[in-house]
């Protein structure tokens, strides 16, 4: 299952949770084509890594101080992947369900 982080909600749903399981997040926004293409692999994802890895998303427009200040995100879809509290990875731009998924599969275990 997806959740959504916000800026209120960003340490306890996102770093806080990396240090049980990998956490990757979706940044996008509604406008965003490449982000409206990818936002159906990011849910098979969610679906095929569950119980292994946990994933959300959280959208730029409404949340804009953590994608850019934090992680200096300048174009979206931006894709991270946490892990202890850590930036991991960073996919920025479309990307296939197989290259997403081997990212994940990187930091299991």
């Amino acid at each position: 299952m997806i959740f959504d982080a916000t800026e209120a909600t960003f340490e306890q749903d996102v770093l806080q949770r990396s240090h049980q399981l990998p956490v990757v997040v979706d940044f996008w926004a509604e406008w965003c084509g490449p982000c409206r293409r990818i936002a159906p692999i990011i849910d098979e994802l969610a679906a095929d890594f569950e119980g292994r890895a946990v994933i959300g998303k959280m959208n730029v427009d409404e949340n804009p101080s953590i994608p850019t200040s934090r992680f200096q995100v300048r174009g979206i879809p931006t894709i991270l992947l946490l892990k202890n509290g850590q930036l991991e990875e960073t996919v920025v731009g479309l990307a296939s369900k197989q290259d997403l998924a081997r990212m994940i599969e990187r930091h299991l275990g």
